[in-house]
């Protein structure tokens, strides 16, 4: 008995269950977690946008608490004797708290300036160069004019932060505030 092939049979034989292929990835990494199908593409360009957001929002923030934060304006006190500081030699303190640094500046035989040592642009410490008659930002390349403190040259848009200092009669230099500039 011979036995033939009807069309039915082929029929049959073309409508098998198609066979899922897997991705090559899939197999090479097998890990799944339980929420996996759950983000969409819109959720995930909304947490995205989201995020960014945030974080735009906090960086206004800082700045703008950085520009507009009250200054301790510190309580007088002395900081080192006239004589024992030539022209144009600098003594390091920290004024008005432990915590800021501080310069002061013999300018000529009965003139004293004081700044904080912080840079304006981003707080970087800047350091007296005699042979410029300036300070000097090393950070950005910031200076600032030696007897004000106002902006030469570079990146800081406003000027050192001035430290009110007087010598007194017994020769002491002392440091009575920080000067509030606007």
């Amino acid at each position: 008995m011979t036995t033939h092939k009807t069309d039915n049979d082929t029929t049959a034989q073309n409508h098998e269950t198609p066979v899922e292929i897997t991705p090559t990835w899939k197999r090479d990494f097998p890990y799944q977690a339980a929420s996996e199908e759950e983000v969409t593409r819109r959720e995930f360009a909304r947490y995205l946008v989201l995020g960014a957001s945030s974080m735009a929002v906090a960086n206004v923030g800082l700045a703008a608490w950085t520009q507009l934060r009250s200054i301790n304006v510190g309580e007088p006190r002395a900081l080192i004797a006239l004589d024992s500081l030539a022209v144009a030699d600098t003594h390091l303190f920290r004024y008005p708290t432990d915590a800021e640094p501080a310069i002061l500046l013999r300018v000529s035989d009965d003139e004293v300036v004081a700044f904080s040592q912080k840079c304006t642009h981003l707080g970087c410490v800047v350091y007296f160069e005699a042979e410029e008659d300036r300070w000097h930002c090393p950070c950005h390349e910031g200076n600032f004019e030696a007897a004000t403190g106002a902006v030469i040259s570079g990146p800081p848009t406003r000027p050192l932060g001035k430290i009110d200092v007087e010598i007194r009669d017994d020769g002491m230099v002392w440091a009575l505030g920080v000067v509030e500039r606007s």
